[in-house]
């Protein structure tokens, strides 16, 4: 164990951790030259697209350190590489958990990010050593020196004490691991004599069954051993065991302090979870500490376009939960979409994930509805009830009183950019509670604000403002009393709970002449003329008519009295007259996506 060493990168987004740890795999030959690409731990088709890892990834290298007159010692070095975006922080808190160190990573051409100072929180609170580090050296834009202090004066270091290196060129590479064998603390022995290993992430596959990804923290499992699930109680033999490299790589066994996978051929969902303890049959071992469950911060609902695919859905959302464990989802079922799933996010990005992973690994085709947040509210009736749903919020003339969650947002900025953001704090409805100058040229900024309006498209709007060099990161505070309504739309007369949202009083008018000017510039010309209303607090605010398509029916008519087209054009008439009574608008998947996409 004394030549063990398991770590983490941590990071703000873009800040180059694959690429930091792409050269990792390199220097140590844990993977073949030919066979090296870029991003080479983010495995998903989707990180690969949009340059940024979602899924935590585990990978073992060995590397040789010389001890000058002394033999060569060889070490086994656990790396879990980790998102850096604040929707997947429960991954980055859940690595943090399985290690012993963690790599600071700073990008010198930006300094310090508000979500660096949120990941080093983490990190400290889990007791990790930090090792701080400056990337992009390389870079002609880098300000080594500059981002030395910021870091110094954060962690309260001396400059000489931070590494920097490239991740591109790999320069500063091996002095960094050799940092990590000398900094980074061994695993301890838990002392337990049984297996006891803690499940910090899932993968499902057809064969095999559930896949747990696991650290070792006393005894030893190897193939075929009688095991269980310290919580669910569920009994398995371990029909695999194994370590990444990064690809799953089979071992004889998995000793304490190590970091692997099991193979435990379950294929029902609910047994496993991540934070349960595998530990041997009938042991009296203690099930480890585990993690808190994950608050979801976005709901929103998703609907198959066809029933028929509703089972799908449910299994495709299963098998989902067991790679994404901050995703949670119950059944529901609306009037005019039918059956479908609310499922709870942990931000506007990690919805855009989910729905993009169920559209292209399952294969389905979704309506999604407009993302809402948790309310608490209280009727008249003298019931406080939660409402996650805006189809659920309770009539205008029933609410006594509603409260919403607020957030506490530190937004890192030049200072020349400050008159644009205060502007824009104005709007979301942000109170500032702190302001510091951070470094030179730059000022943190601690701000409280609802949660619903940071949905509301405030991330990019505040990376417009700042011509893209602010950082930002949040955390959840209390509840506080809200001054919100609900804003229905209404298309030919009935309303679609899709389009259903939750909007500040103050802001009802502007929202429901948006929202139906838009849907009209959208929704495709129905057989017959289509009104589309935006309906608050109890009246129409906006409303629209979508003209009918038309068909000249009389152009194949030649000859005779006028009175033949005109005999015509009123049975057409009627006919429309009857189907806009009877008929049934169609929305397409598409006019329900740009809906969702908000602003």
């Amino acid at each position: 164990m004394n030549h063990i060493r398991n770590f983490s990168i941590i990071a703000h987004i873009d800040h180059g951790k694959s690429t930091l740890a792409d050269r990792f795999l390199e220097v140590t030959n844990t993977i073949e030259k030919r066979k090296m690409r870029e991003q080479v731990l983010d495995s998903m088709d989707l990180e690969r697209e949009r340059g940024i890892t979602i899924k935590m990834q585990p990978v073992r290298m060995s590397y040789t350190l010389s001890n000058g007159s002394g033999p060569a010692q060889t070490y086994q070095l656990n790396l879990i590489d980790t998102p850096g975006h604040i929707d997947f922080s429960y991954e980055v808190s859940r690595a943090l958990t399985a290690v012993e160190g963690a790599i600071l990573l700073v990008d010198a051409t930006q300094g310090v990010q508000a979500q660096t100072l949120t990941t080093l929180r983490s990190a400290r609170e889990q007791g990790l050593v930090i090792i701080p580090a400056i990337s992009k050296i390389d870079s002609p834009l880098a300000m080594v020196e500059d981002t030395k202090l910021q870091l110094s004066k954060l962690l309260g270091i001396s400059p000489d004490s931070i590494l920097a290196c490239s991740g591109r060129t790999g320069d500063g590479v091996e002095d960094l691991i050799k940092a990590v064998i000398e900094r980074v603390p061994p695993p301890k022995p838990s002392g337990a004599k049984d297996a006891q290993a803690l499940v910090f992430d899932f993968q499902y596959s057809d064969h095999q069954g559930v896949i747990v990804f696991l650290r070792m923290f006393g005894g030893s499992v190897k193939k075929g051993d009688a095991l269980e699930f310290a919580a669910s109680g569920r009994r398995f033999a371990a029909l695999e065991v194994g370590t990444f490299s990064p690809t799953p790589k089979i071992a004889d066994k998995l000793s304490a302090g190590e970091i692997g996978y099991i193979v435990t051929g379950i294929k029902e969902p609910g047994f496993a979870r991540v934070g349960d303890t595998v530990r041997t049959q009938k042991s009296t071992t203690p099930p480890l500490a585990g993690y808190g469950e994950p608050r979801p911060v976005v709901w929103a609902s998703l609907y198959p376009e066809s029933q028929d695919d509703f089972t799908a859905l449910r299994q495709a959302l299963g098998r989902l939960r067991l790679s994404d464990s901050s995703l949670s989802f119950e059944e529901e079922s609306s009037g005019m979409l039918g059956r479908g799933f609310r499922c709870g996010m942990l931000g506007m990005l990690h919805l855009e994930i989910v729905t993009e992973r169920l559209r292209r690994e399952a294969h389905l085709a979704l309506i999604v509805t407009t993302p809402s947040i948790e309310y608490e509210v209280e009727t008249k009736d003298g019931k406080r009830v939660s409402v996650y749903s805006a189809p659920q919020f309770p009539e205008h003339g029933q609410i006594v009183k509603v409260w919403e969650p607020f957030v506490e947002v530190e937004i890192l900025l030049p200072a020349d950019y400050l008159g644009n953001t205060v502007t824009l704090l104005f709007e979301h409805e942000a109170v500032t509670e702190a302001t510091e100058n951070f470094s030179e040229g730059r000022i943190k900024l601690t701000v409280v604000m609802p949660l619903r309006e940071l949905m509301r498209n405030f991330f990019d709007k505040i990376k417009s403002a700042t011509s893209g060099y602010a950082s930002v990161s949040y955390q959840m505070r209390e509840l506080r009393v809200a001054d919100v309504a609900r804003l229905d739309i209404l298309v030919a007369d009935e309303l679609v709970p899709a389009f259903s949202r939750i909007v500040a009083k103050h802001r009802v008018d502007e929202e429901a002449i948006a929202a139906v000017e838009k849907l009209y510039g959208i929704l495709p010309r129905q057989m017959f003329s289509t009104k589309i209303q935006g309906q608050a607090l109890g009246r129409i605010i906006s409303s629209r008519t979508l003209s009918a398509m038309s068909k000249n029916v009389t152009q194949y008519m030649y000859g005779g009295d006028i009175t033949r087209k005109m005999k015509l054009r009123e049975k057409q008439k009627k006919g429309k007259a009857k189907m806009k009574e009877r008929g049934k608008v169609n929305i397409p998947e598409e006019v329900f996506l740009k809906m969702v996409k908000g602003e």
